[in-house]
Protein backbone atom coordinates (compact mmCIF):
# COMPACT_ATOMS: atom_id res chain seq x y z
CA UNK A 1 0.00 0.00 0.00
CA UNK A 2 1.36 3.42 -0.98
CA UNK A 3 2.04 5.68 1.98
CA UNK A 4 0.08 8.92 2.22
CA UNK A 5 2.64 10.44 4.59
CA UNK A 6 6.33 9.52 4.74
CA UNK A 7 9.09 10.93 6.90
CA UNK A 8 12.78 10.14 6.53
CA UNK A 9 15.44 10.98 9.14
CA UNK A 10 13.56 13.96 10.59
CA UNK A 11 15.53 16.20 12.96
CA UNK A 12 14.24 19.13 14.97
CA UNK A 13 16.72 21.13 17.06
CA UNK A 14 15.93 23.82 19.64
CA UNK A 15 18.44 26.33 20.98
CA UNK A 16 18.14 26.79 24.74
CA UNK A 17 19.68 29.81 26.46
CA UNK A 18 21.18 28.93 29.84
CA UNK A 19 22.18 32.43 31.01
CA UNK A 20 23.65 35.70 29.80
CA UNK A 21 27.23 34.46 29.72
CA UNK A 22 26.72 30.72 29.21
CA UNK A 23 26.83 29.18 25.78
CA UNK A 24 23.43 28.06 24.48
CA UNK A 25 22.56 24.37 24.59
CA UNK A 26 21.06 22.55 21.63
CA UNK A 27 18.25 20.06 22.18
CA UNK A 28 17.46 17.50 19.51
CA UNK A 29 13.76 17.14 20.27
CA UNK A 30 13.34 14.90 17.22
CA UNK A 31 16.45 12.93 16.33
CA UNK A 32 16.41 11.00 13.06
CA UNK A 33 12.78 9.77 12.99
CA UNK A 34 11.47 7.85 9.97
CA UNK A 35 7.88 6.62 9.60
CA UNK A 36 5.06 6.11 7.12
CA UNK A 37 1.26 6.31 7.33
CA UNK A 38 -1.09 4.90 4.70
CA UNK A 39 -4.54 6.21 3.80
CA UNK A 40 -7.16 5.04 6.30
CA UNK A 41 -4.51 3.93 8.81
CA UNK A 42 -3.91 5.15 12.35
CA UNK A 43 -0.36 5.35 13.67
CA UNK A 44 -0.16 5.80 17.43
CA UNK A 45 2.87 7.61 18.85
CA UNK A 46 3.48 7.02 22.55
CA UNK A 47 6.11 7.87 25.13
CA UNK A 48 6.69 9.84 28.31
CA UNK A 49 6.43 13.62 28.47
CA UNK A 50 9.46 15.16 26.80
CA UNK A 51 9.98 12.28 24.37
CA UNK A 52 9.34 14.52 21.35
CA UNK A 53 5.85 13.28 20.37
CA UNK A 54 4.16 16.67 19.96
CA UNK A 55 7.18 18.19 18.25
CA UNK A 56 7.20 15.32 15.77
CA UNK A 57 3.53 15.94 14.97
CA UNK A 58 4.19 19.61 14.24
CA UNK A 59 7.20 18.81 12.07
CA UNK A 60 5.16 16.27 10.07
CA UNK A 61 2.69 19.05 9.23
CA UNK A 62 5.41 21.58 8.45
CA UNK A 63 4.29 23.85 11.30
CA UNK A 64 7.76 23.54 12.86
CA UNK A 65 10.69 23.49 10.42
CA UNK A 66 12.91 20.43 10.34
CA UNK A 67 16.67 20.85 10.76
CA UNK A 68 17.18 17.71 8.70
CA UNK A 69 15.34 14.97 6.86
CA UNK A 70 12.33 15.12 4.59
CA UNK A 71 8.55 14.77 4.69
CA UNK A 72 6.61 13.46 1.69
CA UNK A 73 2.85 13.84 1.30
CA UNK A 74 1.22 11.78 -1.45
CA UNK A 75 4.72 11.04 -2.71
CA UNK A 76 5.73 14.71 -3.09
CA UNK A 77 8.10 16.70 -0.85
CA UNK A 78 6.46 19.00 1.69
CA UNK A 79 6.60 22.62 0.40
CA UNK A 80 8.49 25.18 2.44
CA UNK A 81 6.56 26.54 5.41
CA UNK A 82 4.63 29.74 4.69
CA UNK A 83 4.62 29.37 0.91
CA UNK A 84 1.33 29.40 -1.08
CA UNK A 85 1.94 25.73 -1.95
CA UNK A 86 2.25 24.84 1.74
CA UNK A 87 -0.92 26.76 2.67
CA UNK A 88 -2.83 24.97 -0.07
CA UNK A 89 -1.56 21.59 1.12
CA UNK A 90 -2.50 22.39 4.73
CA UNK A 91 -6.14 21.99 3.74
CA UNK A 92 -5.42 18.28 3.29
CA UNK A 93 -3.64 17.82 6.61
CA UNK A 94 -5.04 19.18 9.87
CA UNK A 95 -4.09 19.26 13.55
CA UNK A 96 -6.39 18.45 16.48
CA UNK A 97 -4.99 20.26 19.49
CA UNK A 98 -4.54 18.95 23.02
CA UNK A 99 -6.24 21.89 24.77
CA UNK A 100 -9.43 22.82 22.90
CA UNK A 101 -10.07 25.93 24.99
CA UNK A 102 -6.64 27.31 24.11
CA UNK A 103 -7.11 26.33 20.45
CA UNK A 104 -10.38 28.25 20.14
CA UNK A 105 -10.94 32.01 20.12
CA UNK A 106 -13.02 32.82 23.20
CA UNK A 107 -14.39 35.96 21.52
CA UNK A 108 -16.07 34.18 18.60
CA UNK A 109 -19.08 31.84 18.46
CA UNK A 110 -18.18 28.26 17.60
CA UNK A 111 -20.08 28.30 14.29
CA UNK A 112 -17.93 31.18 13.08
CA UNK A 113 -14.75 29.33 14.07
CA UNK A 114 -15.81 26.09 12.37
CA UNK A 115 -16.57 28.07 9.21
CA UNK A 116 -13.21 29.90 9.12
CA UNK A 117 -11.32 27.17 7.20
CA UNK A 118 -14.08 27.09 4.59
CA UNK A 119 -13.63 30.82 3.94
CA UNK A 120 -9.82 30.86 4.19
CA UNK A 121 -9.41 28.05 1.65
CA UNK A 122 -12.34 29.19 -0.52
CA UNK A 123 -14.04 25.81 -0.33
CA UNK A 124 -17.67 26.96 -0.40
CA UNK A 125 -19.52 30.12 -1.34
CA UNK A 126 -20.19 32.48 1.57
CA UNK A 127 -23.92 31.90 1.19
CA UNK A 128 -23.39 28.17 1.79
CA UNK A 129 -21.05 28.43 4.80
CA UNK A 130 -23.85 28.29 7.37
CA UNK A 131 -25.32 25.09 5.92
CA UNK A 132 -21.91 23.44 5.72
CA UNK A 133 -21.16 24.39 9.34
CA UNK A 134 -24.46 22.81 10.40
CA UNK A 135 -23.46 19.60 8.60
CA UNK A 136 -20.09 19.55 10.34
CA UNK A 137 -21.63 20.16 13.75
CA UNK A 138 -24.09 17.32 13.21
CA UNK A 139 -21.26 15.02 12.09
CA UNK A 140 -19.45 15.46 15.42
CA UNK A 141 -22.56 15.32 17.61
CA UNK A 142 -23.14 19.03 18.26
CA UNK A 143 -26.65 20.49 18.20
CA UNK A 144 -27.75 23.27 15.88
CA UNK A 145 -28.79 25.46 18.84
CA UNK A 146 -25.17 25.44 20.08
CA UNK A 147 -23.91 27.26 16.98
CA UNK A 148 -23.92 30.73 18.58
CA UNK A 149 -22.38 29.66 21.87
CA UNK A 150 -18.91 30.71 22.88
CA UNK A 151 -16.20 28.18 23.87
CA UNK A 152 -16.52 28.91 27.61
CA UNK A 153 -20.22 27.99 27.42
CA UNK A 154 -19.44 24.42 26.34
CA UNK A 155 -18.10 21.41 28.22
CA UNK A 156 -14.61 20.06 27.58
CA UNK A 157 -15.92 17.25 25.40
CA UNK A 158 -18.08 19.64 23.38
CA UNK A 159 -15.14 21.98 22.83
CA UNK A 160 -13.06 19.07 21.57
CA UNK A 161 -15.86 18.22 19.14
CA UNK A 162 -15.72 21.82 17.88
CA UNK A 163 -11.96 21.49 17.26
CA UNK A 164 -12.54 18.21 15.40
CA UNK A 165 -15.35 19.75 13.31
CA UNK A 166 -13.07 22.65 12.37
CA UNK A 167 -10.30 20.23 11.40
CA UNK A 168 -12.72 18.25 9.22
CA UNK A 169 -14.07 21.36 7.46
CA UNK A 170 -11.48 21.15 4.69
CA UNK A 171 -12.11 17.41 4.15
CA UNK A 172 -8.48 16.53 4.94
CA UNK A 173 -6.74 13.27 4.09
CA UNK A 174 -4.66 13.33 7.30
CA UNK A 175 -5.39 14.25 10.91
CA UNK A 176 -2.61 14.69 13.46
CA UNK A 177 -4.23 14.37 16.89
CA UNK A 178 -2.01 15.73 19.66
CA UNK A 179 -3.21 14.30 22.99
CA UNK A 180 -6.84 14.95 21.93
CA UNK A 181 -8.44 13.28 24.97
CA UNK A 182 -5.89 13.76 27.76
CA UNK A 183 -7.84 16.58 29.45
CA UNK A 184 -11.21 14.80 29.27
CA UNK A 185 -13.03 12.52 31.69
CA UNK A 186 -12.82 8.81 30.94
CA UNK A 187 -16.41 8.58 29.69
CA UNK A 188 -15.91 11.59 27.41
CA UNK A 189 -12.60 10.14 26.20
CA UNK A 190 -14.45 7.07 24.96
CA UNK A 191 -17.00 9.25 23.13
CA UNK A 192 -14.30 11.28 21.35
CA UNK A 193 -12.29 8.16 20.41
CA UNK A 194 -15.42 6.50 19.02
CA UNK A 195 -16.19 9.69 17.10
CA UNK A 196 -12.72 9.73 15.54
CA UNK A 197 -13.00 6.07 14.56
CA UNK A 198 -16.43 6.61 12.99
CA UNK A 199 -15.19 9.63 11.05
CA UNK A 200 -12.15 7.68 9.89
CA UNK A 201 -14.27 4.80 8.62
CA UNK A 202 -16.64 7.21 6.90
CA UNK A 203 -14.03 9.41 5.21
CA UNK A 204 -10.97 7.13 4.93
CA UNK A 205 -8.84 9.46 7.04
CA UNK A 206 -5.26 8.67 7.93
CA UNK A 207 -4.40 9.62 11.52
CA UNK A 208 -1.29 10.17 13.59
CA UNK A 209 -2.57 9.78 17.15
CA UNK A 210 -0.18 11.17 19.77
CA UNK A 211 -0.81 10.15 23.36
CA UNK A 212 0.77 9.01 26.60
CA UNK A 213 -2.35 6.98 27.44
CA UNK A 214 -1.68 3.49 26.15
CA UNK A 215 -5.23 2.29 26.84
CA UNK A 216 -6.58 4.83 24.37
CA UNK A 217 -3.88 4.10 21.81
CA UNK A 218 -4.58 0.38 21.98
CA UNK A 219 -8.24 1.03 21.12
CA UNK A 220 -7.64 3.29 18.14
CA UNK A 221 -4.23 2.59 16.56
CA UNK A 222 -3.39 0.07 13.84
CA UNK A 223 0.35 0.50 14.43
CA UNK A 224 2.29 2.02 17.31
CA UNK A 225 5.63 3.83 17.38
CA UNK A 226 7.27 4.19 20.81
CA UNK A 227 9.45 7.28 21.30
CA UNK A 228 12.16 7.88 23.86
CA UNK A 229 14.24 11.07 23.96
CA UNK A 230 13.48 12.06 20.38
CA UNK A 231 13.92 8.66 18.75
CA UNK A 232 11.65 5.75 17.87
CA UNK A 233 12.80 2.73 19.88
CA UNK A 234 10.13 0.30 18.69
CA UNK A 235 7.46 0.18 15.99
CA UNK A 236 4.98 -2.61 15.33
CA UNK A 237 1.31 -3.41 14.96
CA UNK A 238 -0.83 -2.52 17.96
CA UNK A 239 -1.37 -6.21 18.64
CA UNK A 240 2.36 -6.97 18.68
CA UNK A 241 3.22 -3.99 20.86
CA UNK A 242 0.72 -4.86 23.57
CA UNK A 243 1.03 -8.65 23.44
CA UNK A 244 4.76 -9.05 22.78
CA UNK A 245 6.76 -5.86 23.42
CA UNK A 246 10.45 -6.26 22.60
CA UNK A 247 12.26 -3.13 23.73
CA UNK A 248 12.77 -2.84 27.53
CA UNK A 249 11.22 0.63 27.51
CA UNK A 250 8.14 -0.61 25.65
CA UNK A 251 7.87 -3.49 28.11
CA UNK A 252 7.83 -1.03 31.01
CA UNK A 253 5.12 1.08 29.38
CA UNK A 254 2.94 -1.91 28.51
CA UNK A 255 3.33 -3.43 31.97
CA UNK A 256 1.68 -0.32 33.45
CA UNK A 257 -1.52 -0.70 31.42
CA UNK A 258 -4.27 -2.02 33.71
CA UNK A 259 -6.13 -5.13 32.57
CA UNK A 260 -9.68 -5.61 33.91
CA UNK A 261 -9.82 -8.44 36.46
CA UNK A 262 -6.04 -8.77 36.78
CA UNK A 263 -3.61 -7.22 39.24
CA UNK A 264 -0.47 -5.52 37.96
CA UNK A 265 1.85 -8.10 39.49
CA UNK A 266 4.49 -7.87 36.78
CA UNK A 267 4.62 -4.09 36.51
CA UNK A 268 8.10 -2.79 35.69
CA UNK A 269 8.99 0.35 37.66
CA UNK A 270 11.56 2.45 35.86
CA UNK A 271 14.10 4.13 38.12
CA UNK A 272 14.88 7.82 37.77
CA UNK A 273 13.59 10.45 35.38
CA UNK A 274 14.14 10.75 31.61
CA UNK A 275 17.58 12.30 30.96
CA UNK A 276 18.04 15.97 30.11
CA UNK A 277 17.69 16.16 26.28
CA UNK A 278 20.47 18.77 26.25
CA UNK A 279 22.79 16.22 27.91
CA UNK A 280 21.91 13.01 26.10
CA UNK A 281 23.60 9.95 27.63
CA UNK A 282 26.25 8.21 25.59
CA UNK A 283 25.33 5.01 23.81
CA UNK A 284 21.72 3.94 24.22
CA UNK A 285 19.80 6.88 25.72
CA UNK A 286 17.70 4.48 27.79
CA UNK A 287 20.61 2.64 29.44
CA UNK A 288 20.69 4.73 32.69
CA UNK A 289 17.14 3.51 33.46
CA UNK A 290 17.21 0.10 31.81
CA UNK A 291 17.17 -2.82 34.29
CA UNK A 292 18.88 -5.05 31.70
CA UNK A 293 21.61 -2.66 30.49
CA UNK A 294 24.98 -4.23 29.65
CA UNK A 295 28.39 -2.53 29.20
CA UNK A 296 27.96 -2.21 25.38
CA UNK A 297 24.74 -0.25 25.95
CA UNK A 298 26.76 2.59 27.49
CA UNK A 299 28.89 3.11 24.40
CA UNK A 300 26.99 1.89 21.31
CA UNK A 301 23.92 3.60 19.87
CA UNK A 302 21.41 0.95 18.73
CA UNK A 303 19.90 1.42 15.29
CA UNK A 304 16.19 0.92 14.63
CA UNK A 305 16.12 -2.19 12.49
CA UNK A 306 13.54 -4.60 11.17
CA UNK A 307 13.31 -7.79 13.21
CA UNK A 308 10.25 -9.82 12.25
CA UNK A 309 6.78 -9.51 10.76
CA UNK A 310 7.12 -5.84 9.80
CA UNK A 311 8.19 -4.70 13.26
CA UNK A 312 11.33 -2.85 14.27
CA UNK A 313 13.21 -2.13 17.48
CA UNK A 314 16.39 -0.39 18.59
CA UNK A 315 18.05 -2.49 21.29
CA UNK A 316 21.49 -4.08 21.36
CA UNK A 317 20.25 -6.89 23.60
CA UNK A 318 17.84 -8.12 20.93
CA UNK A 319 20.85 -9.31 18.91
CA UNK A 320 21.62 -11.75 21.72
CA UNK A 321 17.99 -12.51 22.66
CA UNK A 322 18.61 -11.33 26.23
CA UNK A 323 15.42 -9.30 26.57
CA UNK A 324 12.79 -11.28 28.50
CA UNK A 325 9.25 -10.77 27.25
CA UNK A 326 6.36 -9.44 29.31
CA UNK A 327 3.53 -11.98 29.57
Amino acid sequence: MTALLEAADLVRVYEVQRGLLAKPAFVRAVDGVSLAVSAGETLGIVGESGSGKSTLGRVLLGIDPAAGGQVLFSGKPMPARGTPEWRKLRAQMQLVFQDPLAALDRRLPIAEQIGEPLIIHGLVAKADVKDRVSELMAAVGLRRDQAERYPHELSGGQRQRVVIARALATEPKLLVCDEPVSALDVSIQAQVVNLLRDLQDRHGLAMVFISHDLKVVRNIADRVAVMYLGRIVEEASSEDIFVKPLHPYTQALVSSVPVPGRRLKSRIILQGEPPNPAKRPSGCAFHPRCPMAQPPCRTSIPALRTLESKRAAACLLLDRSEVPLVT
